[in-house]
This record gives structure tokens, C-alpha cells and sequence, in this order.
């Protein structure tokens, strides 16, 4: 029988966490609607710096990525190492969390700063090339099966360089949940969200900076929220159709 649903540790890790290394943004609170969080698996809010957790945190196409400030901030890679691959060149800052359980949860801040987007990045997903929010043509689109199909969109939430945002992210089976405090909700069900999982991972605009801060990774429950049918009854049916041509034609990295 479902458990219950309580107010969420979330509160309690991020007051643990510290308020001084919080964005500027009063973030409204999120709590969780899909599965039931279980055990702390990660949490950081990076006002230390300290060398990066081999197993933990993995930079990406040669990117360029440390605790300064009071964030985890990511840089593309240099100019040697670009002209020395003939792709994967690190144009735009990557990096993922390995050490996510196949079915987490996951809270975190981000924002993006300066570059240039493209059809593909930025992004953050969920599972490399499974659960992926994009921002191709300017609004947020959930795709599924490396960017070929896409579930769910909502095209009037654009991301704004240096803006910090705030998302809880949800993944348990063939489902998988969104929410951007202050912003849109983001549901959908794909059979490759089952699949074996690398965890959470995320890429900034081309040549631009990616922060990520207040970092909390849980584990889930086996049973789910015990009001996730209502709300999901209260989604748009997933659409699962064919991104837009121009995004369909790049190929996914």
C-alpha cells in the first residue's frame, strides 16, 4: 500500500545545506509527485571547493569543470583540446552524475550563462539520451530514445542567460516528472526510461558557462506517491511524435 504522502525531507536537507550558498531567487517549494524519496544518496551545495569525486561527478568531452564561488561551474574545453579532436570537442560544457541510483530523484539549481544555443544543448537529462529537456526553438520539450520522440513541451518557458532555476526531477520505471519551481511541470512515460541508467547529466550553451548548485540525489521507494494517479490523471496524455525537422535532422551526442 502506498505510503503516505508527508512533507518532504527536501526541506530538511537543504536547511542542512545552508541558505548561504542558495541563489538569489526565493525559490517556492517543491515536493515530489511521482515516487517516494528513500535513502540521501548525494548532497552538496559546492562552498568548499574540493577536487571533484571520481565515481561521483564525470566532466565530459574534455570540459573544464570546478567548485569556485560557491557553484560547480563548467567551462567548455580549451582550444587545444578542440583542435585536437575530430569530434566531441567539448564546445559547450558537459557533465554527468554517475553515482544516481536507476530510479532517483533529484534536485538541483542551475543557469546557464552566455554562449549559444543550439538544436541540441543545453539540456539536462536524465539517463544519457533517455529523459532529455531541451530548449530547441526556444521553449522546454521533453524527448525520449536520444531526441526521437518527444513527449511533452511547453513552449513559453524560455530560459534566460545568468537566471538561476530551480527543477525536481523524478524517475521510476517507464515514468518519468519535472517541475521547475515557478515554472512548468513536465510529464511522460517511454519504455527506454526503464533502461539501465548513468544517472543525471546536463550541458550548457555552445561556448558558454553552465553553474550548478544545491545538489540532492535520493533514492526511491518501490511503491509510488499515493495521490500519483490523480495527479497524473490532471497531465496532458504524453504525445509521443517526432521532434521539430531541424532538431531531428542533428544527431544526437
Amino acid at each position: 500500500m502506498p505510503t503516505p504522502r508527508r512533507p518532504f525531507l527536501l526541506v530538511a536537507v537543504f536547511a542542512l545545506l545552508g541558505a548561504a550558498s542558495l541563489p538569489a531567487a526565493d525559490f517556492p517549494a517543491l515536493q515530489p509527485l511521482l515516487a517516494v524519496p528513500d535513502r540521501v544518496v548525494l548532497h552538496d551545495d559546492y562552498t568548499t571547493p574540493k577536487p571533484l569525486a571520481k565515481g561521483v561527478y564525470q566532466p565530459r568531452q574534455g570540459t573544464r569543470w570546478g567548485i569556485a564561488d560557491g557553484v560547480l561551474r563548467g567551462l567548455p574545453s580549451s582550444a587545444e583540446f578542440q583542435a585536437k579532436k575530430k569530434d566531441h570537442q567539448g564546445y559547450e560544457p558537459r557533465i554527468s552524475i554517475p553515482a544516481c541510483p536507476q530510479e532517483f530523484a533529484i534536485q538541483f539549481d542551475v543557469r546557464f550563462i552566455g554562449g549559444q544555443p543550439t538544436a541540441i544543448v543545453p539540456f539536462v537529462e536524465f539517463g544519457h539520451h533517455m529523459a532529455r529537456v531541451t530548449w530547441a526553438g526556444g521553449g522546454a520539450n521533453l524527448n525520449a530514445a536520444a531526441g526521437a520522440v518527444q513527449l511533452a513541451t511547453a513552449p513559453d518557458f524560455k530560459i534566460e542567460s545568468g537566471r538561476w532555476y530551480r527543477a525536481l526531477a523524478e524517475i521510476k520505471g517507464e515514468e518519468f516528472v519535472i517541475q521547475f519551481a515557478g515554472g512548468p511541470t513536465l510529464y511522460g512515460k517511454h519504455a527506454s526510461f526503464a533502461g539501465p541508467k548513468d544517472g543525471f547529466g546536463l550541458a550548457g550553451p555552445m561556448g558558454g558557462t553552465v553553474e550548478l548548485d544545491n545538489v540532492a540525489v535520493w533514492s526511491v521507494k518501490p511503491e509510488v506517491q499515493a495521490d500519483w494517479e490523480k495527479t497524473r490523471a490532471a497531465f496532458p496524455a504524453p504525445s509521443v511524435v517526432a521532434p521539430k525537422p531541424a532538431a531531428a535532422k542533428k544527431k544526437a551526442k
